[in-house]
């Protein structure tokens, strides 16, 4: 009974089970925490807000607590987010997780670092929590899959920019020290001068005056448009690339080639296994699933329930 109504809790601070109505609504009390926390996060910047500053600290409270139950559940439950671990590895695995550091700097800084400036800042971090807003049906998981999926082509790009970065903070250094010694006089001032203007800021707080110095701005400037289109390009093109693939799997009997369309029932090995899991286990890689109509981008904590289309691909 004690394991059942451990999964039943889990299934409940799952976010996304769209048929289960406890879980919704835990999904969306969640949510009004969320907001709460961070409105009172930006409310005590106000000066006019000092004299409420007792029922925003108790609002504070409050929503923390209810951070640190969810935080203390998530742990308790680990054992289903990862099904394939020990318990001791899955309550591991979840603390190291992006959203079990997240969880923990959200609650840490209200207990015990309000009185250090530096570590305050960690409170930022509980704005990260407004992800958990978007659950699992809209494009925030498309974007994440996408940077993972080019992340080798971004970071060739972003290597790109930095190289022509660097070369023309050297060439700007070289062609104006001599003039503005003041302005350009080492090259991290010409590293601030190449990433406003390769960026496309210009600040207009450095800037070359004589001619050789300008004719390069120039050419840097044309360089630096051309650098950061890359980027956008790459992303672009993923985008295209991966609503295509949700549009043309979102009938199960019109896969792609390469990919395996299975309806996921009572007996499936599948069933109460996260995406992550069955994944690791089975050696494939999950690209969307359909329940109840939709199509589903699915993410590693996605619960894998009877009658789930899963459209997967077999890694070699």
């Amino acid at each position: 009974m004690s394991d059942k109504r451990k999964k039943r809790i889990f299934d409940i601070i799952q976010i996304g089970q769209k048929d289960d109505f406890i879980s919704r609504a835990f999904d969306f009390f969640i949510v009004i925490a969320i907001v709460l926390n961070i409105a009172v996060l930006f409310l005590e910047t106000f000066d006019a807000m000092a004299e409420y500053s007792h029922l925003l600290r108790s609002i504070e409270l409050i929503t923390i607590v209810i951070f640190l139950i969810e935080y203390v559940l998530r742990i308790w439950t680990s054992e289903y987010l990862y099904p394939d671990k020990s318990k001791s590895k899955a309550v591991l695995k979840f603390l190291v997780s992006f959203d079990g550091i997240v969880d923990l700097c959200t609650i840490l800084p209200f207990f015990f670092l309000s009185g250090f400036v530096a570590l305050r800042m960690l409170r930022v971090v509980r704005i990260l929590h407004l992800f958990r807003i978007n659950a699992y049906y809209d494009s925030i998981n498309v974007i994440a899959s996408v940077l993972n999926e080019k992340k080798n082509q971004l970071i060739s790009s972003i290597f790109i920019i930095l190289v022509l970065m660097m070369a023309a903070s050297l060439c700007m250094y070289s062609a104006e020290h001599e003039v503005q010694p003041e302005v350009f006089n080492n090259a991290f001032s010409g590293i601030w001068w190449s990433t406003s203007t390769i960026l496309t800021v210009g600040y207009g707080d450095i800037y070359p005056i004589t001619i050789l110095g300008r004719i390069m701005a120039i050419i840097i400037s044309f360089l630096g448009v051309g650098a950061v289109a890359i980027p956008t390009g790459i992303i672009s093109a993923g985008f295209v690339e991966r609503y295509t693939l949700i549009q043309n799997q979102s009938k199960p009997r019109a896969n792609t080639r390469g990919t395996v369309s299975v309806t996921v029932d009572e007996e499936s090995p599948f069933v109460g296994w996260t995406v992550k899991a069955a994944e690791d286990k089975y050696r494939i890689d999950i690209l969307v699933f359909i329940r109840d109509g939709a199509v589903i981008v699915p993410v590693d904590s996605t619960e894998i329930l009877v009658g789930d289309v899963l459209v997967y691909q077999a890694l070699g």
